[in-house]
């Protein structure tokens, strides 16, 4: 273990995360709503930290490990979550404690948009502009960022990439370089959240809240600037957008390089993961469109436009609502949460287990069926011509494995600190899968928890984000032996 590279590196990326600082400060002098002093001191702290750690070892020169590569994910991720909480805690408004400062910070950092504030209309517009930035900026990933940078300063990235990319394909590059690769991703993303902007400007929005809901919605994440998120506007033409942008969001973001390279689009209904990610939302839509009408929940069309958005929102563990869910009838409130365990697609924003996996998971159950009548034929799983290893199929099914263990045991420690088991199941899965909303007395805000489960909840939002193995390598006696 390389722990003085490491040391470089995390001092590196804090300086770098300080400049974050400096936006919403720029919106604090722009509306002029006193919370300027925050982010200044914010900066200070962060950038003075990045330095003392970063002086001790500026002229160390080692390439990563890919344990290193672990190590320095984990530790980024979560030392990030400390330092994004310091302007929640300084500024008066929100004025939040540590844990709520930590909670929201991470939540934000991890695109999974579960809060503890309330009240969000009334809140200054740089604490707004900041949330919705620590999205914006987790949604793809500081790392793979920092990765376009390192190389500059002597530092490979691979190794940084390979541990933080989701999906359960690790080693794929879009291009020939890491470094080209991450600016590819980052140029990508930058304009689709033009993109988005400029829609939702054109539907009504203001420029701040077309600007901060771009950044949400692209890194799928949920924040809004106001209590009633999307339903603040009850605009069918911005909730239309918003489906739009969520669903491309939720697809792999190598198909959306092969587009912008080859100027095609045919290859996305090629893709089997697409296939199958496009007919599940549209299957659950159909569905609870089914059950909101024969309840007479909502009019006809009122129920095909609640249905298609709160899908969408849900299954790409986005978060947005137009509606509470939690109380729609029959079967739908738990149905919707569990879709939010297949989540998005690989290499996408959208949290969850991947849709890649479950489908992979499906094939390989129909395979053991047909076992069951051919015992001795020989059937590969397969990805549209392509054969899956086995290899391939148990790393699949080890993943699903620990992701349930792991939601038990978060849940057992949930339930311990005196939560009812609605709302424990829920919060696991809504943190776990980085959905944000959950049932029971966390269906509007995390606020009235208590501080143990508020950190139970933070970890998961982190086991979440970096897809549990990368976190939970670092518990492993093995991987702290030469």
């Amino acid at each position: 273990m390389h722990f003085q590279v490491i040391l470089r590196i995390l001092g590196i990326l804090l300086m770098i995360f300080s400049i974050t600082q400096l936006p919403p400060l720029l919106v604090s002098a722009y509306y002029q709503d006193n919370t300027h002093w925050a982010f200044i001191t914010a900066f200070i702290i962060t950038l003075t930290t990045g330095f003392i750690i970063w002086v001790p070892v500026y002229a160390v020169r080692q390439e990563l490990s890919i344990r290193d590569g672990f190590l320095v994910t984990v530790l980024f991720w979560t030392v990030l979550g400390v330092f994004g909480s310091l302007p929640l805690m300084l500024s008066e408004q929100p004025g939040l404690s540590g844990v709520d400062a930590v909670f929201e910070s991470i939540s934000g950092l991890t695109t999974t948009g579960a809060t503890v504030m309330t009240g969000l209309d009334q809140l200054p517009h740089s604490i707004l502009y900041y949330r919705q930035q620590l999205q914006w900026l987790g949604g793809m990933g500081i790392i793979v960022l920092a990765v376009a940078i390192l190389p500059m300063l002597g530092i490979g990235g691979m190794q940084l990439y390979r541990a933080e990319a989701p999906g359960p394909v690790k080693d794929n590059k879009l291009t020939p370089r890491i470094t080209e690769t991450a600016k590819a991703l980052w140029y990508i993303y930058l304009s689709l959240t033009i993109a988005c902007a400029a829609a939702y400007w054109l539907a009504g929005m203001t420029p701040f809240d077309a600007i901060g809901h771009s950044f949400s919605t692209v890194a799928i994440g949920g924040f809004s600037t106001h209590d009633a998120s999307i339903g603040y506007f009850n605009n069918p033409t911005i909730e239309m957008i918003a489906i739009f942008f969520m669903v491309i969001a939720g697809i792999n973001f190598g198909l959306h390089f092969f587009a912008w390279r080859h100027h095609t689009l045919l290859h996305y209904l090629q893709d089997p993961e697409v296939r199958f990610y496009l007919s599940l939302l549209g299957l659950i839509t159909l569905l609870t469109l089914f059950v909101l009408v024969i309840t007479e929940t909502y009019p006809a069309v009122e129920s095909l436009r609640k249905a298609a958005f709160m899908v969408v929102s849900v299954a790409t563990t986005t978060g947005f609502a137009t509606a509470d869910f939690a109380h729609w009838p029959a079967m739908l409130p738990f149905m919707l949460f569990v879709l939010a365990f297949v989540g998005g697609c690989a290499s996408s924003t959208a949290g969850g287990m991947k849709a890649i996996r479950i489908l992979l998971i499906l094939k390989q159950g129909y395979r053991e069926i047909l076992r069951l009548i051919h015992p001795n034929a020989v059937i590969p799983v397969k990805l549209g011509q392509r054969p899956i290893s086995d290899r391939i199929l148990q790393a699949v099914w080890g993943f699903f494995s620990v992701y349930l263990i792991v939601f038990v045991v978060m849940l057992l420690a949930l339930l311990a600190t005196g939560l009812d088991q609605v709302t424990a199941w829920s919060a696991i899965g809504a943190t776990l899968n980085n959905l944000g909303p959950g049932l029971g007395d966390v269906s509007a805000h995390f606020g009235g928890l208590n501080e143990t489960a508020k950190w139970i909840l933070c970890f998961a939002m982190l086991l979440g984000r970096l897809e549990v193995f990368t976190m939970l390598v670092l518990f492993t006696p093995a991987f702290w032996r030469r």
